[in-house]
């Protein structure tokens, strides 16, 4: 079995959602995690924040971000295990991010040293 990275992605970082919203969101999203690790193929995960965050680039330059101006933000990740990146595209079609309009599910495997780039 393997591991691979469920990447949430959020296609406008402008869009801010209501306290209630984000409630409704953050219940149905560990509800989601629920069904995964009552599969025994949840491994770990969590939401990323915007707040007192930095980026830095080559030569050192560190500047503040990243903001909801940019087209699109991450807000966090699942770590799953699974036998195929099909069986980890299946969980991550379950995820309630991708009710928001142009919102996506970046599917990864995790490099386990076995010489994957």
């Amino acid at each position: 079995m393997e591991e691979f990275v469920l990447i949430m992605r959020h296609e406008d970082g402008k869009k801010i959602a209501s306290p209630e919203q984000m409630q409704i969101w953050m219940k149905q999203t560990m509800d989601w995690i629920g069904g995964i690790a009552a599969q025994n193929k949840f491994s770990s995960g969590t939401g990323l924040l915007f707040e007192d965050a930095r980026v830095v680039r080559p030569n050192n330059v560190v500047t503040n971000g990243p903001f909801g101006e940019i087209k699109e933000t991450i807000g966090g990740y699942i770590i799953v295990k699974a036998d195929s990146i099909d069986e980890a595209v299946e969980f991550a079609k379950g995820c309630p991010v991708l009710q928001g309009e142009g919102n996506s599910m970046e599917v990864r495997r995790i490099a386990k040293g076995d010489g994957v780039h």
